[in-house]
């Protein structure tokens, strides 16, 4: 029995396999063992990057004192530094322990592992870090990146609340990049190159002091993440915005429509999401809104009757989403709007399936065309700005000049020119580039920025990497502060 317990601790040992089972038959000298080659390895890796030595500022808590840490802003590849220097264990996909070499060595330090194709991975992944954070330290820390995204370190982005959840005391660990040129430029592989074209590259890793949630916070983790995040951010010296995971995505979808800076469409997911309305099996109901509002045939709703054709009761947040829509100030909107913008949200890189939708909407019966004044309300709609003028676009389409066009005439117009927008529109709109807003200037409200022109696609948002100016990136987040 003994041989065979030896063998099960050396094949664990062998590869890195630090799973439940193996934990329960290997000892701590093995184990600590396995953690220092571990360290050691990477160590190596980050010191062939340029990382020479590291600044470790503040005292990392024990796994006792506080379960989680909670690690911002999340902007490269090289934020990995602080789970090889702690060991702590990770939430990530599911499909990188199949990575060679690379999964094992990942799978040794016990992450929570999500899987994108499991319908209810979410939740699973939730309680899996209620218990091991509420373990009484017989699990490693797990290290969580809240803002669940990559953004270009200029404000921390709305705090995801699945590290809050669990109302455990979490610790604050805040990094940064005093390297000049690593801290302008933050997108995909532009930053390993940066950072490898530098003899030396600086770190910083701070752990703030542990942060204990309030009974109030224990019942609200939203309560919890913001002031976790308040507490990052001053710490960090950069502002805060109400971008979220999800409004990056909605700003760097590969669409052929790029949403312009200050589109009103990230005000409108932000009360999506907060109405509960967004659908779980978009493309079946936003084909069955599509059918009910072509019935409509440009019928003007009310709030009353906006209310009745989401089937949710009248608020307060109900009222500014419909304010959005009505362009007149008279109490009354298009509903084929709302399907548009719902569209755009729901699968923002879909360009071509929501024209085809909002052609649905408005297209005649008698030969399922639009002119070009329903052409410019569907743009407009779709970019979530005030106005558009698309003559010179609809005049290159319309070649026959027959005053109207069809879904299939512009889809192939589109496969003719996949750069459409910014050689039809942008050309003939010269608001469009309008530069974002100033630091002086003040959050808008709903109306205003409903009315605001916008800036090209590129131009920077402020918010994720791939968007970023390096000048003024955080110009255009101000007024969301």
């Amino acid at each position: 029995r003994n041989l065979l317990l030896l063998r099960q601790e050396t094949i664990c040992f062998l590869l890195f396999e630090r799973s439940e089972k193996c934990f329960s038959h290997m000892d701590d000298l093995v184990s600590r063992l396995v953690d220092i080659i571990l360290r050691i390895i990477m160590r190596v890796m980050w010191f062939a990057g340029g990382f020479h030595w590291m600044t470790v500022k503040g005292r990392r808590a024990l796994p006792t004192e506080a379960p989680i840490l909670t690690l911002a802003p999340h902007s490269s590849y090289f934020d990995a530094i602080p789970v090889t220097m702690t060991m702590s264990s990770i939430v990530m996909k599911a499909e990188s322990k199949d990575i060679p070499l690379w999964g094992t060595l990942i799978k040794y330090i016990r992450p929570v592992f999500v899987s994108r194709s499991d319908q209810d991975s979410r939740k699973k992944t939730v309680e899996e870090i209620k218990r091991r954070a509420r373990s009484g330290g017989e699990w490693p820390q797990i290290m969580i990146f809240p803002e669940g995204t990559c953004t270009n370190r200029s404000c921390l982005i709305t705090f995801k609340p699945g590290a809050f959840i669990p109302a455990v005391p979490v610790q604050p660990v805040v990094i940064r990049y005093p390297n000049k040129l690593v801290s302008k430029l933050v997108k995909g592989f532009q930053i390993l190159w940066l950072t490898l074209c530098q003899l030396h590259n600086e770190f910083v890793i701070e752990f703030l002091p542990i942060y204990t949630p309030s009974e109030e916070e224990k019942k609200n983790p939203a309560l919890f993440a913001i002031n976790v995040r308040r507490i990052m951010a001053k710490a960090l010296g950069v502002p805060i915005t109400d971008y979220s995971f999800e409004d990056c995505q909605l700003a760097m979808a590969e669409g052929q429509l790029r949403l312009p800076v200050d589109t009103c469409l990230l005000e409108f997911a932000k009360l999506v999401r907060r109405l509960g309305l967004k659908p779980q099996n978009s493309e079946k109901v936003l084909q069955e809104y599509g059918n009910r509002a072509r019935k409509l045939e440009g019928q003007k709703l009310g709030l009353e009757d906006f209310a009745h054709f989401l089937d949710v009761p009248v608020s307060d947040m109900l009222r500014d989403m419909f304010g959005l829509f009505d362009e007149h100030e008279d109490n009354r909107m298009d509903i084929r709007e709302y399907v548009i913008a719902l569209s755009v949200v729901c699968r923002p890189a879909k360009t071509l399936e929501t024209m085809k939708l909002a052609f649905k909407m408005f297209e005649a019966e008698e030969d399922g065309a639009i002119t070009e004044s329903e052409l410019a309300v569907i743009l407009k709609t779709a970019l979530g700005v005030s106005h558009i003028s698309v003559s010179h676009l609809f005049t290159a389409i319309d070649v026959d000049d027959t005053g109207k066009i069809t879904f299939d005439k512009f889809r192939n117009f589109v496969e003719h020119h996949p750069d459409f927008a910014e050689d039809y529109l942008y050309t003939e709109n010269t608001d469009l580039h309008s530069a974002p807003y100033n630091d002086h200037q003040t959050q808008p409200s709903l109306s205003t920025l409903k009315v605001r022109g916008a800036a090209t696609s590129k131009t920077a948002n402020g918010i994720c990497p791939e968007f970023s100016d390096h000048d003024g990136a955080i110009d255009g987040l101000k007024k969301h502060n």
